[in-house]
């Protein structure tokens, strides 16, 4: 009895071990599970300025030197194309112009005498009273006055021109973000006088990191946020991606970060309304490109 007993303690124990080494076996030969990468955060985190697009920001300079006689908007008002911003002394034009005009209107009464005179030569070298010479020197006399007609009008173009550029006049309708000049002032050629904004035209110009830029996609959607506005945020879309990468043009929000770094540009436009003022510094959230 205690020899059956030992013997079918040692196959129990036999069985055991022969299970325990397919087991270890079959552990050693089977593949492991597959590492899961980190999940890439959501979105391409971007910077950017609140920026009119072109042709929607003008800045407008004096044509003429001189004083300020007249100054005839704010800052903050709308104004349409066309209309009269500012006016520089013309007294001094406007008086030469006049003169102009009186010499036009001699310069007519002579090609009018000259265009009778001539015709006058002309009968009579028909009929053989005068010589032909006469009705040269007639047809010369006649270009003579039309000639002086022509450079008393051109006279006249000039001096209007002229006091065109004393009108500083609104190339296009928007809103008057700047003013630099005040009644009584002096002004030289070229000095800035004004800066329009068209403020329904607004867009946003970002930069990116180079090493996102096969993530950026043209038709994005973009989520905008800015400081002043917390919790609030603005949907928009990319809409131009630039072709090159360039040197980071926007001073970085965060002091930490290098301004020497290399960036994609991208031009984001607003989906919906946002009341976001002209060079507001903005953060972007950009969905990154679906593979």
């Amino acid at each position: 009895m205690k020899m059956r007993t030992m013997l079918v303690a040692g196959v129990v124990g036999l069985a055991l071990l022969t299970a325990t080494v397919i087991q270890a076996r079959s552990a050693a030969g089977r593949p492991a599970p597959p590492v899961q990468a980190a999940a890439s955060p959501r979105g391409v985190a971007a910077e950017g300025r609140v920026s009119a697009y072109p042709g929607s920001e003008v800045r407008l300079a004096a044509e003429r030197g001189g004083r300020i006689t007249r100054v005839l908007v704010e800052e903050g008002q709308a104004v349409a194309k066309g209309a009269l911003l500012a006016e520089i002394d013309s007294d001094e034009l406007r008086a030469a112009l006049a003169e102009s005009h009186a010499r036009v209107t001699e310069a007519q009464a002579e090609v009018k005498l000259a265009d009778v005179n001539r015709d006058r030569r002309e009968r009579l070298v028909r009929e053989q009273i005068v010589a032909a010479h006469d009705l040269d020197q007639a047809s010369r006399d006649l270009d003579i006055a039309r000639a002086r007609l022509e450079t008393a009008s051109a006279e006249v173009t000039r001096y209007e021109a002229q006091i065109r550029k004393t009108r500083i006049v609104a190339p296009i309708a928007g809103t008057v973000i700047a003013r630099q000049v005040d009644v009584g002032e002096t002004v030289e050629t070229g000095d800035h006088a004004f800066t329009l904004a068209n403020l329904d035209r607004l867009r946003i110009e970002g930069e990116a990191d180079e090493a996102d830029a096969g993530a950026l996609a043209v038709g994005s959607p973009v989520a905008i946020t800015a400081d002043g506005y917390e919790g609030r945020s603005w949907r928009g879309s990319v809409e131009e991606i630039a072709d090159a990468v360039t040197l980071r043009q926007l001073k970085a929000q965060d002091p930490g970060r290098p301004t020497d770094t290399r960036i994609v540009a991208v031009k984001v436009a607003f989906q919906e309304p946002a009341p976001l003022k002209l060079g507001t510094t903005v953060e972007l959230r950009i969905e990154p490109r679906r593979p």
